[in-house]
């Protein structure tokens, strides 16, 4: 399959429009305008066919649909040590919000002991979209069953001035409170993160329909309490 060419084949100009509009710090020129759906199934084929290899190795890619692709091909990855090896190596080039937050392997949620200590690794990085990665699979995978008091300690105590940062950050205490409220709290009581995501982490809750009425109008009470 001659991937460049079925992606431009597959492009909506249209659509390539609004994409652009919601990912700003990216090149207009850099994105072809493929819909999810094309390249879900495109990342099946490479898998069914065996291509995945040879494409996987090909970086940096030219164009945003093409590391969109990149993510949902490593998503499909079935091995554990294979699918982190690839994540780590795609991770130095992932270069917005979008392409990271796709890239969601299936097989990390059989391996969840395992992960942990990579998204340690991945928080302590210098590149935004690896540090936001790391929070994103912290919010995916230990927050429910799996939760680990741990994660909310990790999440608290990173700085950044990154803007992808702090939100994915937000939308994680955010999801936090919905999941596991009285932990999550306690860091919002204690003015635990900078005052820009501690008030985003409650303007998310309190547009969130999982948090009671009653527990949004405590958060509110809370807005400016910071450390």
């Amino acid at each position: 399959m001659d991937i460049q060419q079925v992606l431009f084949e597959s492009r909506d100009l249209a659509y390539r429009e609004f994409q652009a509009k919601l990912i700003p710090n990216i090149a207009k020129e850099s994105i072809l305008g493929v819909r999810t759906p094309i390249l879900r199934e495109m990342a099946k084929k490479l898998k069914k066919e065996a291509q995945e290899r040879d494409f996987l190795e090909r970086l940096p890619h030219a164009y945003f649909d093409e590391n969109q692709l990149h993510a949902f091909t490593i998503s499909l990855e079935k091995d554990f040590e294979r699918c982190v090896a690839s994540v780590e190596v795609f991770l130095p080039y992932v270069d917005n919000w979008a392409t990271c937050d796709q890239l969601s392997p299936k097989v990390f949620k059989k391996h969840r002991r395992e992960l942990l200590s990579y998204i340690k690794k991945w928080l302590a990085a210098e590149h935004t979209y690896t540090i936001r990665f790391g929070v994103g699979m912290l919010m995916e995978h230990f927050l429910d069953e799996d939760f680990e008091p741990e994660g909310l300690e990790l999440v608290a105590e990173l700085r950044s001035e990154e803007y992808y940062v702090n939100m994915m950050r937000a939308w994680y205490f955010a999801t936090a409170l919905a999941k596991q409220y009285e932990a999550a709290l306690l860091y919002l009581q204690k003015g635990r993160m900078d005052l820009w995501t501690h008030r985003k982490t409650i303007q998310k809750a309190i547009e969130s329909n999982r948090i009671t009425a009653e527990q949004k109008d405590y958060l509110r009470s809370l807005k400016d309490r910071v450390s």
